[in-house]
């Protein structure tokens, strides 16, 4: 009879500890944001931010089109309150110290095998008040932290459309491993879309999460704000 249990041929054992479905009522804080359930509320503060025809391409690859009023938008944000998997989350970010936070962007957590322990990370929507600030990565962190140390997964995703050269950019700095394309994977608003397929795997979190607490402590930003080493440094080294 052949010993399954042995390393080689047949692969790694893995350990059986199940993982868990994310919780739709969780909040996640940290020191530059708090990423808790979304909720048709917030459709006033994310609608200040994206409307317009200015703001048209933060919906270029999403799935969503751009809102065309605070009504529809506060409806499309209610049909997200009510579903799992994907699990929709809105990002607060504290504004001053005395002020209540506010709404700058919206993550989901999807597409989840919870036989194989694998969930991804996507439909992000980063308003211009989120992009490229501690906020923004911390975002990514806590996250990720909650997919590995809570929920216990093994595997965590990032896909997005092989064009979308931002997506694919963020993917890497932070620290996720670009492992292919799939060619023809869908059709997007009539269009061909090749899809990029990133990971990151739990072997591997300590790792990223130790850079990722280095790169968001405060000493790595001078008066300004302005970062003194790279993300990727801190992985490097």
């Amino acid at each position: 009879m052949t010993d399954l249990s042995a390393d080689g041929k047949f692969g790694q054992v893995v350990p059986y500890a199940p993982a868990r479905e994310p919780r739709w009522n969780v909040e996640l804080s940290g020191q530059y944001t708090t990423i808790v359930p979304i909720y048709p509320d917030h459709a006033a503060d994310l609608y200040e931010l994206v409307k317009g025809e200015g703001n048209a391409s933060l919906f270029d690859y999403l799935f969503d089109d751009p809102p065309d009023s605070l009504d529809s938008f506060r409806a499309s944000l209610a049909k997200k309150a009510a579903t799992t998997n994907p699990w929709t989350y809105t990002i607060l970010k504290q504004e001053s110290p005395e002020g209540k936070a506010r709404a700058v962007g919206i993550v989901s957590l999807m597409r989840m095998d919870l036989n194989n322990r694998v969930i991804e990370v996507g439909s992000i929507l980063y308003t211009p008040a989120l992009q490229r600030t501690p906020a923004a990565t911390e975002a990514m962190y806590l996250l990720a932290r909650y997919v590995f140390e809570t929920l216990g997964f093994r595997r965590y995703e990032w896909k997005c459309n092989s064009l979308n050269q931002p997506s694919r950019r963020a993917a890497a700095r932070l620290g996720f491993t670009y492992e292919g394309t799939f060619r023809q994977h869908m059709i997007a608003r009539g269009r061909n879309r090749d899809t990029a397929w990133f990971s990151m795997l739990d072997s591997e979190w300590p790792s990223v999460k130790q850079a990722m607490r280095g790169w968001l402590d405060s000493e790595n930003f001078d008066a300004d704000g302005k970062q003194k080493r790279k993300l990727e440094e801190f992985r490097a080294s």
